[in-house]
């Protein structure tokens, strides 16, 4: 953790603020070291925040992070609550692991309709109501994994063929990882000095555009939010809502939408970065940038700026300018044989073969929205002390092969008695759930935010547009 701290510039001196509770190896059913991932991530995002508050205002307090409360903060998603009911599937009837003829697997993700469409129309398959999983193992049994996954990247679409972490770590873009910390800062310009004040929160007085999708970089929005900051999450009015996830995503947050295929739209994106102080942005890798928004455009529009970018794969290697999300990049790098194999021993079904296993949570998206958020802070710290301008950069592989270098459990202590994630949790075991928000005549809880700040408490209850992505005008908020 010191290493990774002290990666984007801040003092070691100040990580002894961090305290990390409880065992995170007996919080999460896995046999990578989710619940320590978790506490990490969180915490250090956290940390980051105060350590920047503390440049600007003086206040110096502690953080501390739980095990079990990180752990189900990674899945934040699935333990909302809408009016008393909790939310409905979050993945795409057909989304998911298929066998293939070279008796390998391959996963697809269609969770937006565009990647259905692609993945179906790619299988010769017809996108109907009466379309079943079955007929989707069917066509996959023609394809050989790589192949389809070649295929599909070549299309534009989502899906990866299943590998050993042995058969990732000889991958061309593996290799391209290597020495790759999962958060990189780089300065991109010059600027004066960030001044101080005197602030309430964190991120009070922070304005943060949020240019992002699905888990990852909403979370980071979402988690900075949480600390004071004034965060507008414009979306296009071109990709569907994706209500179930983004009514968690969304708390916190002014959300609108802007049409970037349009003159008036791009116009109307410039002005708000030129008085941005952090550009988060997930788009596809160079998306953003052909219409005039890259990082060192941002940077001389608005000097002072943070540019966070995401990216599925990295920015360096063969597979750089690929679409991935989560489920796509555990497939391809290891996790789920790896963790298929630790429940198998387990289990000691010797006369069963292998079947690979997902983690139980999302947990790389969530990992890399605390890096976000964590080199976010890092590099508002430098505006401070330094000034410039810069970019932050986390990859969800990156973050995987931190997630890996954290170690792994036994097999008996990975799903052994007492470790299985709680379907339905009870109130009394989760003390995280939050008050309720009631916006538009419905009634909200959520997981709180995980880490305890000493003096100035993460804000869980305010906002709340109930998942939807045109609340609110594309301008920065009067208060």
């Amino acid at each position: 953790m010191l290493k990774l701290w002290q990666s984007t510039g801040l003092p070691a001196s100040f990580l002894s603020r961090l305290h990390l509770l409880g065992d995170p190896d007996s919080a999460i059913n896995s046999s990578f070291r989710l619940g320590l991932a978790s506490q990490t991530a969180i915490g250090l995002a956290a940390l980051s925040a105060t350590y920047f508050h503390f440049l600007r205002s003086g206040v110096d307090q502690t953080v501390s992070v739980d095990a079990r409360h990180a752990v189900l903060d990674f899945h934040s998603e699935v333990f909302y609550t809408l009016e008393g009911k909790s939310p409905g599937p979050t993945w795409d009837s057909i989304a998911g692991l298929y066998k293939t003829k070279d008796d390998s697997y391959v996963r697809i993700h269609t969770n937006f309709p565009h990647h259905r469409q692609g993945i179906l129309s790619l299988l010769s398959l017809p996108n109907t109501p009466s379309l079943t999983r079955t007929d989707v193992e069917s066509a996959l049994l023609g394809w050989n994994a790589e192949e389809f996954e070649t295929a599909a990247a070549a299309g534009g679409m989502c899906a990866t063929a299943l590998r050993s972490i042995a058969q990732w770590d000889t991958h061309p873009q593996r290799q391209a990882l290597s020495g790759v910390p999962p958060v990189q800062i780089i300065k991109i310009g010059d600027a004066p000095k960030r001044t101080s004040g005197p602030f309430t929160r964190p991120l009070e007085g922070i304005r943060i555009l949020d240019l992002s999708r699905v888990l990852a970089g909403p979370i980071a929005g979402r988690t900075l939010a949480a600390h004071g900051a004034d965060v507008l999450w414009l979306t296009s009015p071109h990709l569907p809502a994706l209500p179930t996830l983004d009514i968690d995503t969304s708390r916190l947050k002014r959300t609108a939408q802007l049409d970037l295929t349009s003159p008036a739209a791009r116009e109307k994106l410039r002005a708000l970065a030129s008085s941005a102080d952090v550009f988060l942005q997930a788009y596809r890798p160079g998306g953003l940038a052909e219409k005039g928004f890259g990082a060192t455009d941002l940077a001389a529009l608005r000097p002072g700026i943070v540019v966070a970018n995401l990216t599925a794969w990295g920015w360096d290697g063969p597979w750089k300018d690929r679409r991935g999300f989560d489920s796509l990049v555990q497939t391809a790098t290891g996790f789920n044989a790896a963790e298929g194999e630790a429940y198998h021993r387990f289990h000691a079904e010797k006369d069963r073969p292998v079947a690979p296993r997902p983690l139980p949570m999302q947990a790389l998206d969530h990992a890399a929205a605390y890096f976000l958020a964590f080199g976010v802070n890092a590099a508002l710290c430098k505006t401070v002390t330094e000034g410039g301008s810069y970019e932050v950069r986390v990859s969800l592989a990156a973050v995987g092969e931190w997630v890996k270098s954290l170690g792994r459990l036994e097999p008996e202590q990975a799903f052994g008695v007492g470790k299985a994630f709680p379907e339905s949790p009870k109130d009394e075991e989760i003390v995280k759930l939050s008050s309720s928000w009631r916006n538009g005549g419905q009634e909200m809880t959520a997981v709180r935010h995980a880490p305890v700040l000493e003096h100035t408490p993460v804000l869980d209850t305010g906002r709340a547009p109930m998942g939807r992505l045109d609340v609110d005008e594309a301008e920065w908020s009067m208060y």
